[in-house]
């Protein structure tokens, strides 16, 4: 995560505590959080927990139409309620009105205050993968919540890869779908080398010591800042923010001085959770109305490999929305500004059939 995300995420999750006690300075409902407990959980690999602890964030009452709103990886619900994505969509008359619609926001297994590697077991927590991943929000969704059906999917990056897998595993469940920063094909090319590159430099310090650490293995910061540069920001971003070599020197120190208070164990699970993930098989079996939105910069879905556009021929009526890259974009970052597509969401919502109950 880049320095500017984890400065979002502390913020956006100061804002949730203050909701909590009455203070509320958004234009939208203050959050509430919850848990749920998902018993005798069976992972992909057949682990079992027999405990599976499960936190969320909600926004509006549940008497609104449900909508659920999925993070990117080593995120919390908190990274959802940033003023350019909550601030953009949840207030009054914007396209996801928290008086209109309930909006669930888990803290996906692995992360936030969701059940990780880092809570006791360690290297010995079961292997999730993606899948386990989506089916315990589905477990959280339909058991925890008692919801049958859901308006709209919607998630971003490691959000919106989950939100494929919901597509093509409970194509029935939702009546729409948007994933953003994301293909619906195999990990491959500089997004799986460079998440490799990423596991592997923890892994070979020798402060890991095979997951039982006694501290944290001090290239986790190394290596995360190392891989958020390479991977997002955008080149005509970066140009923007450091044209010079001391502005981009500043830029490098003040994400090399940033808090991580990431758990190692917990970071190789998260970004490792992505290694099997490849909805491409199941495509035709969408049902929901599909928009795709990715940002022309995206370093960790480039479009002109065409990928997504041979996979989305796949899909049934579904749709691609790609925000050209510029100096305001952030590469793989640009879809956490809901000002690049919010009103492409209005207008899907308006058209989009409901099929649920």
């Amino acid at each position: 995560m880049s320095f500017l995300q984890r400065l979002s995420q502390v913020v956006a999750m100061v804002t949730v505590l203050s909701g909590a006690g009455g203070v509320w300075a958004a234009d939208y409902p203050a959050p509430k959080q919850g848990d749920f407990i998902a018993r005798d959980f069976h992972f992909h690999d057949g682990s079992v927990l027999p405990d599976l602890l499960l936190h969320y964030t909600t926004v509006g009452e549940p008497t609104g139409e449900p909508v659920l709103i999925l993070h990117g990886t080593a995120g919390n619900a908190g990274t959802m309620l940033t003023p350019g994505f909550a601030g953009v969509l949840f207030g009054p008359g914007q396209p996801l009105d928290a008086q209109k619609y309930f909006i669930i926001i888990p803290d996906a297994l692995g992360a936030g205050a969701s059940a990780k590697p880092s809570d006791g077991l360690r290297a010995k927590f079961p292997h999730y993968n993606y899948d386990d991943m989506v089916l315990a929000q589905y477990r959280l969704v339909t058991e925890g919540l008692g919801i049958k059906h859901l308006r709209l999917v919607l998630g971003n990056s490691m959000g919106g890869m989950h939100s494929w897998i919901w597509g093509v595993t409970y194509p029935d469940f939702m009546d729409a779908l948007v994933p953003m920063a994301s293909q619906p094909t195999e990990m491959s090319a500089r997004n799986w080398m460079m998440r490799r590159m990423l596991v592997e430099t923890i892994r070979a310090d020798p402060d890991f010591q095979g997951g039982n650490y006694t501290k944290q293995p001090a290239s986790m910061r190394l290596a995360n800042v190392m891989f958020g540069i390479a991977t997002s920001g955008g080149t005509l971003g970066y140009q923007s923010l450091a044209p010079t070599r001391a502005a981009a020197d500043r830029l490098v120190d003040e994400r090399l001085a940033a808090p991580l208070t990431a758990d190692a164990n917990d970071f190789l699970y998260q970004w490792e959770s992505s290694r099997d993930y490849n909805p491409a098989p199941r495509l035709g079996a969408m049902r929901a109305a599909v928009l795709a939105i990715n940002s022309a910069d995206d370093e960790r879905n480039p479009p002109e490999t065409g990928t997504l556009e041979r996979a989305m021929q796949q899909v049934p009526g579904g749709k691609i929305l790609l925000i050209p890259a510029s100096a305001e974009t952030r590469g793989h970052g640009t879809t956490a500004m809901a000002k690049f597509w919010a009103q492409d969401l209005a207008a899907l919502l308006a058209g989009a059939a409901r099929h649920g109950p």
